[in-house]
């Protein structure tokens, strides 16, 4: 057995080195598509996420994957895949999708758009979606004014230990803390 083990050794050792990768042709090859489906399909970026949103699949890894379209400058992408997971009941999509609306990434800004996404992951139970539909009441943001519920939504991310709901807490609830000077705009009555 011994002697195998070193006879195998050595006729790796003596065999030519590899390439390096970047020399060697791809091995897998390219996606192809028949009656069958598709043998060797793209598993990441837009590509996967196109694939996956024509077969309707809408599921906890596909959707945190999605996130990556936002970085690969394809908002309309991200936007309609977030819709899709929001929709499928995903916390992390809602929040996701209401800051999109609330920034006009992939369509118009649209608060009140926004503001109800973060009321339905706050529903849900999303700490941070607590936390935003909590900012949204104090505000009057995308919904109407009510300081007191406003409070309650922050008191209760914070319980569930959201550290940001522990900071605006800390600060007497002034929303200052909490939201750069740059976002005034966007929280001024508009008359």
């Amino acid at each position: 057995m011994r002697l195998i083990a070193l006879a195998a050794a050595a006729a790796l050792a003596a065999a030519p080195l590899a390439a390096p990768h970047s020399a060697q042709a791809d091995p897998r090859p390219a996606a192809e598509e028949d009656a069958g489906g598709v043998l060797n399909p793209e598993d990441t970026g837009r590509a996967m996420l196109r694939r996956k949103m024509e077969m309707g699949a809408v599921d906890s890894v596909t959707c945190s994957l999605g996130f990556n379209s936002v970085k690969y400058d394809a908002p309309a992408l991200a936007r309609k895949f977030a819709r899709l997971c929001a929709e499928a009941g995903y916390t992390k999509a809602m929040t996701w999708m209401s800051q999109m609306e609330n920034n006009g990434q992939g369509g118009a800004y649209d608060p009140d758009a926004s503001a109800e996404w973060d009321r339905r992951a706050a529903e849900a139970g999303d700490p941070v979606g607590r936390f935003n539909h909590g900012l949204n009441l104090m505000r009057g943001h995308g919904t109407r004014k009510d300081e007191a519920l406003g409070r309650s939504f922050i008191d209760q991310a914070a319980r569930d230990g959201l550290e940001i709901a522990k900071r605006l807490q800390g600060a007497g609830y002034d929303l200052g803390e909490v939201t750069p000077d740059a976002d005034d705009w966007k929280y001024a009555p508009l008359f």
